[in-house]
């Protein structure tokens, strides 16, 4: 397979989930960088009406939509399976990918993370510290969820990495680099543990913020 080019601002956790899953998969890519502030006017409005990042180009294919695209790399790449064998553990691994959309994102890593990292870094403005506070009682909910979905596995759906690791993982990676994260960790030593195991991986060594801004700046 050959051809795919990611349409991502550096840095997004969304962005990073797709990088990662063609790095697993040992897959070649580009990317194609968006500007902040740019996702809602053309010609980003062109490939995703929505004005949201990511967005993946497979040899004139456009998709976009997070989960779209991961489960898409996932079964038109060779290598090993992101997606379980198994009825249980693939729906395990759905509802963490749920969790991760609906609940970990909104109101959580995109008020938290985008005031204590994004906007500091990319537009210079100090952190919302109501907005950070009004999100605390939703992010206590999911972090402890989250804790409890991971147990004692080594991933969310069992012995082996999925597209759920993959996703949430880049996202947490955010919440870990504010002073919330460890409020919200004191009693998840679980999911700690499971996001240095992420962080290790060579596919997230290579997706950091500063390596796919590397590429961006040779795009």
């Amino acid at each position: 397979m050959s051809g795919f080019i990611v349409y991502s601002i550096p840095g997004s956790p969304d962005g990073r989930a797709v990088f990662a899953t063609l790095e697993e998969k040992g897959a070649e890519y580009r990317i194609s960088p968006v500007a902040p502030g740019t996702t809602k006017s053309e010609p980003h409005l062109s490939r995703h009406p929505f004005g949201r990042i990511p967005v993946l180009e497979h040899d004139g294919f456009m998709l976009y939509e997070t989960q779209a695209i991961l489960r898409y790399l996932d079964r038109v790449l060779p290598g090993m399976a992101l997606t379980p064998g198994d009825a249980k553990s693939t729906a395990r691994m759905d509802q963490v990918m749920n969790i991760c959309d609906w609940y970990l994102f909104q109101g959580v890593a995109s008020v938290i993370g985008f005031q204590r990292v994004v906007a500091p870094r990319l537009l210079g403005l100090a952190p919302d510290e109501a907005a950070i506070a009004g999100a605390m009682p939703k992010a206590r909910i999911v972090c402890t969820e989250l804790a409890r979905l991971l147990g004692s596995q080594a991933y969310f759906a069992g012995a082996d990495v999925t597209l759920a690791d993959l996703m949430v993982a880049p996202q947490l990676d955010f919440l870990a680099q504010t002073p919330e994260w460890l409020p919200l960790t004191a009693g998840a030593a679980n999911l700690v543990s499971w996001l240095d195991r992420m962080n290790a991986r060579a596919s997230f060594k290579a997706t950091t913020w500063e390596r796919i801004a590397e590429l961006a700046k040779a795009a």
